[in-house]
């Protein structure tokens, strides 16, 4: 993937943690909580707020020291106008380590700055300007929590006079490393996976092919030039032979690569989705946090789900299915199945299953969970 996108809802489980559930199963959380302390992953802006290789650093880098093409995630003004004060948070850490946002109290006089920039106090709009300035590093996180610390504290070993990759080959990097992410990519889509601007011409899909860089292909009833990564041509020899097949069920995240480009997603999968969880409760067609639903290779639905982590319960509050969809003993006892392992990855027992297209669907499943669930005691 390259770039694992950073979300505080947590309704189910964190995005970037329920992404690696989607691909690795039942693993401990943990484990990617270890590797940013270790200093294997950092944190950065790239699809959004994502962790990313350590590796990649220097593909970051120019980014963080010219932020000011980063847009929105940049605040200039705070920067022009609190200069004393952030240099005096820089000079704090320095001589006093990691800070968190919280270790700074809200002020009464800042009651009603609540406005504008998520409501951030002071010290919190410093700490994420020399965030993206590449002053500052996420050292670690505890409880979701940002450790913010010194860059060359967190990454000792890097060097811009030594190690500064040179922009093209940066942008190269990255579309060689989008296009082997997506599987299989129109260069339309390229871009957007790290978020990069206009690709230049020396690094389009087109002409790092021509190099040898990137395989071309075609897709029936497709008008557009298909590009894989050298990396997947066993795949794509399988696929030729229409022996490349998809057993796997999974539930996603909202910010799941496979999700994350809307367009991709009604494209590749004639699947038309979008995040409701900032639409109004009314105006909500599907749920507040609803994940896709992956099976076989086609995104054949979507849950609204949460866990009730205190009394261990994971609700499966409404089930919708697309209207493709073909209903069967065995997508039922699919959809039973994964909804237990994302109970019990969740630490929950029970599944509780609220509204689904069918009185007839809701019975089956809740009888089919409660089945999976007591052949597992």
């Amino acid at each position: 993937m390259h770039a694992l996108q950073i979300d505080t809802i947590n309704v189910v489980a964190r995005s970037p943690y329920l992404v690696l559930w989607s691909r690795l199963g039942n693993y401990q959380p943990e484990w990617l909580d270890e590797l940013l302390a270790e200093g294997k992953l950092f944190e950065y802006w790239s699809h959004e707020a994502c962790f990313l290789p350590i590796e990649d650093f220097g593909h970051y880098r120019r980014q963080m020291l010219n932020p000011e093409n980063l847009g929105w995630k940049f605040n200039h003004k705070w920067l022009a106008s609190h200069t004393d004060e952030i240099q005096a948070l820089h000079q704090h850490i320095a001589n006093h380590g990691a800070v968190r946002s919280i270790d700074f109290e809200r002020q009464e006089n800042q009651a009603n700055e609540r406005k504008g920039w998520w409501g951030w106090k002071p010290e919190k709009r410093s700490l994420e300007v020399l965030f993206t300035s590449g002053k500052l590093m996420v050292a670690r996180r505890h409880h979701f929590q940002r450790f913010y610390d010194l860059t060359e504290r967190v990454h000792p070993t890097w060097n811009d006079v030594l190690h500064l990759p040179e922009p093209q080959e940066s942008e190269r990097y990255k579309v060689l490393n989008a296009v082997r992410a997506l599987g299989v990519a129109k260069a339309s889509w390229v871009a957007d996976y790290f978020r990069m601007k206009k690709i230049s011409e020396s690094c389009h899909p087109e002409t790092l092919a021509q190099k040898g860089q990137l395989v071309k292909v075609s897709v029936a009833d497709w008008d557009q030039t298909i590009y894989v990564h050298p990396a997947h041509l066993a795949a794509l020899e399988l696929a030729a032979d229409n022996k490349l097949k998809s057993t796997n069920v999974r539930m996603l995240s909202p910010f799941d690569p496979v999700v994350w480009d809307r367009k991709r997603a009604s494209e590749l999968f004639g699947f038309d989705y979008r995040l409701e969880c900032y639409t109004p409760a009314d105006k909500r067609q599907y749920g507040y946090f609803c994940l896709p639903i992956l099976r076989h290779g086609k995104l054949i639905g979507r849950i609204d789900a949460k866990a009730h982590r205190q009394t261990k319960i994971m609700e499966i509050k409404s089930l919708h299915l697309e209207p493709e969809t073909r209903i069967s003993t065995a997508l039922l006892q699919d959809l039973a199945h994964i909804f237990n392992k994302f109970g019990k990855w969740h630490q929950c027992e029970r599944i509780s299953i609220g509204a689904t297209p069918t009185a007839a669907i809701k019975k089956q499943l809740i009888a089919l969970c409660e089945e999976r669930i007591q052949s597992t005691i």
